[in-house]
């Protein structure tokens, strides 16, 4: 299975990432070790979109709290880097692909990205997988 995040990426070319406590929304709560993973660096944090893909390297689901009724779950995750984004995706690029039924990897990430804005992350299709591969 191949997944998504988009969160606050502070040094885009690094060779590995940490993040903590990562919001999980379509299905990214199955993310584990040894999946592929594609980082998108968040605009919402300055970011450009598409940086990196990798490899998961550790999976962690962070327990609930329970002094709350409804929570998001969250996971935290470590990526070993194996290539850099080749060319530009991101939000201006994908912005224009709201037809949400039309089947594009385009339009799977806007939706899943940036329809909801906040940082998370998504588990993608393997057509959508394929699609990101071609920018490495």
């Amino acid at each position: 299975m191949a997944f998504a995040i988009k969160a606050e990426v502070k040094d885009p070319q690094a060779q590995t990432f940490s993040f903590t406590a990562q919001k999980t929304m379509y299905g990214g709560k199955h993310i584990a070790d040894g999946d592929a993973i594609f980082v998108f660096a968040s605009e919402n944090e300055g970011g450009q979109g598409l940086v990196a893909c990798g490899i998961v390297t550790s999976s962690e689901a962070v327990p609930r709290r329970l002094d709350l009724e409804r929570q998001t779950p969250r996971v935290s995750v470590s990526i070993r880097r194996t290539a850099l984004a080749a060319r530009r995706l991101g939000r201006d690029e994908l912005k224009r692909f709201k037809d949400w039924k039309d089947g594009r990897p385009e339009t799977e990430l806007n939706f899943k990205f940036y329809r909801q804005a906040t940082n998370k992350i998504v588990a993608i299709s393997g057509e959508t997988a394929a699609f990101l591969d071609t920018y490495f």
